[in-house]
């Protein structure tokens, strides 16, 4: 298996990045593009991509795992630019979780594939995505991505056998990762200008897409943790839980269970 295949004209000339940088090994993607930022004009869009990152981050202190055939990238880019409002920015993970869903689910037939709020993708019940959204002082954003590709399940850590899953497990082939950025990012874009135009629809969408409806919950916001069954996503992007106080609506916290 060939970590290092990208074709990056084909990027340059079918997806709207104006500029693509592939890494064997990188700390971290979303540090790489945070550096570069402040030399992109504020049209451009940016992609970094590495085989290997060695301090990939997950929300909060959680570290992400790069498995050998897996793609790792971050994207950063200006929302305003497209039009997309600052009320909108926190649904920005959101439509990176249903382009994920999109591009993957011809993958996948038949498989049950869909979002955990607020930032994962699960295909037959365990992790196939995980997103990391930072927002730079000028109000650029950073979107990590780290997709399961082509590694097999007996490569995986013990510590995350049982959590996590891969494309090539599920469907018994090998992908390229540059067919899957044209579609990744082709189903991006029109998220964003979905973002710009009607976002309430990127949150109806992410909630038929949601995963989690019924089952039960616990947040962990800021100092409190609360336990709910969920009723899935609001037109705003927040989580919605069924607690023994009353119905509540979170729009940020780590997931305990």
């Amino acid at each position: 298996m060939a970590t290092t295949e990208l074709d990056i004209p084909r990027l340059l000339a079918e997806t709207p990045v104006s500029r693509v940088e592939h890494h064997e090994t990188i700390s971290s993607t979303n540090d790489r593009a945070r550096e570069l930022a402040p030399s992109l004009g504020r049209e451009e869009a940016a992609l970094i991509v590495a085989d290997q990152q060695t301090a990939g981050r997950g929300r909060g202190a959680n570290r992400w795992w790069t498995a050998p055939g897996s793609l790792a990238c971050s994207l950063v880019f200006d929302p305003a630019t497209l039009g997309i409002l600052r009320a909108s920015f926190p649904l920005i993970s959101l439509a990176t979780a249903l382009a994920i869903v999109d591009a993957t689910r011809p993958l996948l037939p038949g498989q049950e594939l869909g979002m955990h709020w607020p930032n994962d993708v699960f295909a037959a019940g365990r992790k196939l995505s995980g997103i990391l959204v930072e927002v730079l002082p000028d109000g650029r954003h950073v979107i990590g991505v780290g997709l399961n590709i082509n590694h097999r399940s007996e490569e995986t850590p013990a510590e995350l056998e049982h959590r996590a899953t891969s494309l090539a497990t599920l469907s018994e082939r090998e992908h390229s990762r540059t067919d899957l950025l044209v579609e990744l990012l082709g189903a991006l874009w029109p998220n964003f200008a979905q973002l710009a135009t009607a976002p309430v629809e990127i949150a109806r969408r992410a909630n038929a897409a949601c995963l989690q409806h019924d089952r039960t919950l616990t947040i962990e916001s800021g100092h409190n943790r609360v336990t709910g069954r969920c009723v899935g996503i609001a037109d705003d992007g927040a989580l919605l839980l069924e607690t023994d106080a009353g119905p509540q609506k979170f729009y940020s916290g780590a997931l305990i269970h």
